[in-house]
């Protein structure tokens, strides 16, 4: 079964903000609404250091739907608007959303809001109008940074997608298995991923 998904290099991440610009633009995002975020984390201390420059470490971490495995916003949908798709993102049917925004209130990384003026619920769709194409997402297409790959989380994230063909695995500094994270999962189970070599991972699991 497909699973499509995004993984992130943590180390290329630059914190431009390019990715959310970008998903604004294609998506027709509402002002004030964002369908991912960048956070910054840190500065924090370095382990065995003083806490003082240049003992400390940041780095940014981008955050939308995770487009669950077994999505919590899914189970609680009373009208089957939210769904999973064929090639594995989770979807909302328009037509089908009573605002009723139980899934807001299910999904644990608070990335759903309602659209007041059309009194539905909205998210990140991974660009469905796009990879149905054979697209990227756009905020992969738009990373400056190389940050973000798009491919399918039943394989090797190696094999993921970068805007100019090549793979993860070609264009990235070498990373190994046990620097591949994943937000805290509480029987979600999220696809996304994120990859950090020489920071301490502070995304949860």
């Amino acid at each position: 079964m497909t699973q499509y998904a995004i993984v992130t290099d943590l180390d290329r991440c630059v914190g431009c903000l390019a990715c959310s610009v970008a998903c604004k633009v294609v998506n027709g995002v509402p002002t004030g609404s964002f369908w991912n975020k960048t956070l910054r984390i840190g500065p924090n201390p370095k382990e065995g250091g003083s806490g003082q420059w240049p003992d400390v470490e940041l780095y940014f971490l981008n955050v939308g739907c995770q487009h669950c495995a077994e999505p919590e916003c899914v189970k609680v949908c009373p009208t089957e608007a939210s769904h999973i798709a064929a090639d594995g993102t989770v979807q909302i049917d328009k037509s089908k959303c009573i605002g009723c925004q139980f899934c807001a209130m299910a999904c644990p990384y608070g990335v759903r809001y309602l659209n007041e003026d059309e009194g539905v619920v909205e998210k990140c769709t991974l660009c469905e109008q796009k990879i149905a194409q054979g697209e990227l997402p756009q905020c992969v297409s738009q990373c400056c940074g190389m940050a973000r790959w798009f491919g399918d989380a039943e394989g090797d994230v190696r094999e993921f997608r970068g805007p100019r063909g090549e793979t993860a695995g070609e264009f990235l500094e070498e990373f190994s298995d046990e620097q591949v994270h994943k937000l805290p999962d509480v029987g979600n189970k999220p696809s996304f991923a994120y990859i950090l070599r020489d920071m301490k991972w502070q995304g949860g699991e």
